[in-house]
């Protein structure tokens, strides 16, 4: 559970909705195209998936026309992201889904996303958040240490780590607290070194005032 109290939370998330942007830094025109580049991201930087995705969208931004492009043509355009192989199979699988069982939509449930290949607990939770505008967290590495580092969570997985935070953070921050948490890990609370100093939450924070101490 947080070690935070509901005043300390409050003032967290006000500073991240005065001074955050809550938008993801993945490129993207579509719920299609977000769905790939969010699979693609599966430990890769938005920075890498975007240079692939720049190459990719214009060729092919529907599922018939990534099987178009063929198994091979497809995996030579992703191949400069991790776990590629298994990126690119998973991809192909859920665009014959999509045009098979979906009528070339993406599914709006938690349920049904998680039946594409590729897609888990934090892709379904990003693509419910970012396209159907759905009060959802996804836990990824920035959130993970980011909340686990402040305070606001104390647990060893992302999964418990999503139970705590949605118990804990204020409805009205709900909606972008996974964008507010992962730019802040990104920017801010970086996995190494963070920058406590120049940190305007470091008072509120179990990190800081470790470190200070």
């Amino acid at each position: 559970m947080t070690s935070l109290n509901r005043y300390k939370i409050n003032k967290i998330f006000d500073y991240f909705k005065e001074t955050i942007n809550p938008k993801s830094d993945l490129v993207y025109s579509s719920d299609f195209e977000l769905l790939v580049a969010v699979i693609l991201s599966a430990q890769a930087t938005d920075v890498g998936v975007n240079k692939v995705t720049k190459d990719l969208f214009p060729l092919a931004n529907t599922p018939q026309k990534i099987l178009d492009l063929g198994y091979d043509n497809f995996e030579s355009i992703i191949k400069r992201i991790g776990l590629y192989k298994s990126k690119a199979r998973n991809i192909f699988k859920t665009c014959k889904m999509l045009i098979e069982d979906y009528g070339n939509e993406i599914p709006n449930t938690k349920v049904e996303l998680r039946k594409l290949p590729g897609v888990g607990q934090k892709t379904a939770n990003v693509v419910l958040n970012i396209a159907f505008g759905e009060p959802t967290l996804a836990v990824d590495t920035h959130v993970f240490r980011v909340s686990n580092r402040i305070g606001l969570a104390n647990s060893k997985t992302p999964e418990k780590t999503e139970i705590e935070l949605l118990k804990i953070i204020p409805k009205k921050f709900l909606m972008h607290a996974h964008h507010y948490l992962i730019l802040h890990g990104r920017y801010t609370c970086v996995a190494r070194n963070p920058k406590c100093e120049e940190c305007e939450i470091s008072k509120y924070c179990d990190y800081a005032s470790l470190k200070i101490d």
